[in-house]
């Protein structure tokens, strides 16, 4: 079974597909030997990791240099997550979409942020053009009614549906509804859209046994583990800095040997 079949039948297992989001090729890495049976990027966090903001400003060839070294050090899917595809030209982000399954990713996020549907059902229409018949790519179609609140309640879902089925007709394989977190929504949501439904976890949010019952079927954390992961080290630095306690700094952290393993292939040493 190839990486790209791998990854579709995690969306149609029993279980829900718990997805969790790198930035680098080292925390790709530890999230597989965590148990990940798939890696996806956050675009957030990746940008920030190779030194831009997010939002479109991360230059194409440093994405792609990026997905590399990702795919280099996996033996799990990877799925990359495209923003808007950088571009408000399908054909540019065809090519883009192209060079990421080159780059050894088995699919994308793709989103419609604040432009219209249809341009974004462009831009999913012109990646399965570029890539063939032949060449299976995973598609999330991304759709920001619920992030960028332009809905509520059941004009949110009416929009949300439409949206989705938009995109799944242009070739999109999967929904990506950020900011939903109604189980009642996601009962009404997931059976019609025709395709697996994926939430971000966020704080409050139902249980994800909840949803996935509902019919979310994949599940991912954007980039909370990167703020998780960058804020602890900073405040360990601000006590260093100010000649506080640096017990933080050599506790419970991983160790030399273990890291050293893990990117050496092996397994992640206690």
């Amino acid at each position: 079974m190839t990486a790209f079949h791998r990854f579709q039948a995690l969306h149609q297992a029993p279980a829900p597909l718990l997805l969790p989001n790198a930035w680098d090729a080292a925390s790709a890495r530890l999230f597989e030997l965590a148990g990940a049976p798939a890696i996806a990027t956050s675009s957030a966090s990746l940008a920030w990791s190779l030194g831009y903001a997010d939002g479109g400003a991360l230059p194409p060839a440093e994405l792609l240099a990026a997905v590399r070294r990702l795919a280099r050090v996996l033996s799990v899917p990877l799925s990359v997550d495209l923003e808007d595809g950088y571009s408000a030209d399908p054909a540019a982000v065809a090519a883009l979409a192209r060079d990421v399954a080159d780059a050894g990713a088995v699919g994308i996020n793709l989103e419609d942020g604040d432009q219209a549907p249809a341009l974004l059902a462009a831009k999913i229409a012109a990646i399965r053009s570029a890539l063939g018949s032949d060449r299976p790519f995973f598609i999330n179609a991304r759709s920001d009614v619920y992030l960028r609140r332009l809905a509520s309640g059941a004009a949110a879902v009416a929009m949300s549906l439409e949206r989705l089925r938009l995109y799944r007709e242009a070739g999109a394989d999967g929904a990506f509804l950020p900011g939903l977190a109604s189980v009642d929504e996601v009962r009404s949501l997931a059976p019609a859209i025709g395709m697996p439904l994926n939430l971000m976890v966020l704080p409050g949010m139902p249980a994800i046994e909840q949803l996935h019952a509902a019919g979310a079927r994949r599940f991912s954390v954007g980039p909370a583990p990167f703020l998780q992961a960058y804020g602890q080290a900073q405040a360990q630095i601000r006590d260093f800095l100010q000649q506080q306690a640096t017990a933080g700094l050599f506790g419970q952290g991983l160790g030399y040997a273990a890291m050293n393993s893990a990117l050496q292939g092996g397994e992640l040493l206690a």
